[in-house]
């Protein structure tokens, strides 16, 4: 038996003025680019595995294009998430 855990994850998607889901930070082009780079198998042009250097940096035009897509997503969603829950909890902010 599997779990749903899509309910108690934070979103990542917000539905636009045409009702089109899009990756909060991304456009509506950006997010169905980063939906094919991401749905394809992690194998280049000639079938072999993807290749990542040793410093964890991709190889590929399409894998490095991926994490261009990703980390412009992934920054605003951090921020919208800040954002969020500083909403909730009244503007107050945390001091580490």
């Amino acid at each position: 038996m599997t779990t749903d855990f899509r309910e108690h994850s934070p979103r990542r998607y917000f539905v636009d003025k045409d009702g089109r889901h899009v990756l909060i930070g991304l456009t509506i082009e950006e997010t169905r680019e980063f939906e094919r780079l991401d749905s394809l198998p992690a194998l280049d042009e000639s079938g072999n595995h993807v290749a990542w250097d040793e410093n964890g940096v991709p190889t590929t035009t399409r894998e490095k294009r991926w994490l261009e897509l990703y980390g412009k997503h992934d920054q605003a969603w951090r921020q919208w998430m800040v954002e969020t829950y500083a909403d909730r909890s009244g503007g107050l902010t945390f001091i580490n």
